[in-house]
């Protein structure tokens, strides 16, 4: 099985709970049934990206990272690889990699959300998943970051966009 036939039947055992999800995996599934390089960044109509929102629900807080070019608060995540071989094998490394977290593990193999946003590179048809920190995480900056912070969960929708308190959000109703 391909990346893109693991994101298809991710895509197609999604159960959605709003119209505006249901749209977007709608969306998703028309972009991978008609661009075949829909997985990777050299897709210049857009392309499937998959991110985790690290969370601590002992401390009640999430990690974000501030990202070096995107100026912004944002979960760890981006670009599928080519050794990727699940979109949430994919999320879990991002998330290890931009927190420098050795040990989480996703909250349940489901995504939690979909989001849509452009960026300087293309559109970024984001699955967004969850990782819990285990006990006693420390953190460590990555050359994507120009910063990491715990927020508690009450301060997230103070220094992020919509999306990122909306993963929250949903994440919190997931535990």
């Amino acid at each position: 099985m391909t990346l893109r036939d693991d994101a298809v039947r991710v895509l197609d055992g999604l159960e959605t709970a709003t119209d505006s999800q249901e749209e977007l995996r709608l969306l998703y599934r028309k972009h991978l049934d008609e661009h075949a390089d829909g997985m990777w960044r050299e897709c210049s109509d857009g392309h499937v990206t998959a991110s985790a929102l690290v969370i601590d629900p002992e401390g009640g807080r999430v990690l974000l990272t501030f990202h070096r070019k995107l100026r912004m608060w944002l979960q760890m995540g981006g670009h599928c690889e080519p050794d990727d071989t699940t979109l949430a094998g994919a999320a879990l490394r991002e998330a290890t990699e931009e927190s420098g977290i050795a040990g989480l593990r996703l909250l349940g193999e489901v995504p939690v959300r979909l989001d849509r946003h452009h960026t300087p590179c293309a559109w970024h048809l984001d699955v967004q998943y969850a990782a819990l920190a285990p006990g006693g995480a420390v953190e460590a900056i990555s050359d994507e970051s120009l910063d990491l912070r715990w927020f508690p969960y009450d301060e997230v929708a103070g220094v992020a966009d919509t999306s990122v308190v909306r993963l929250v959000e949903a994440t919190r109703s997931r535990l």
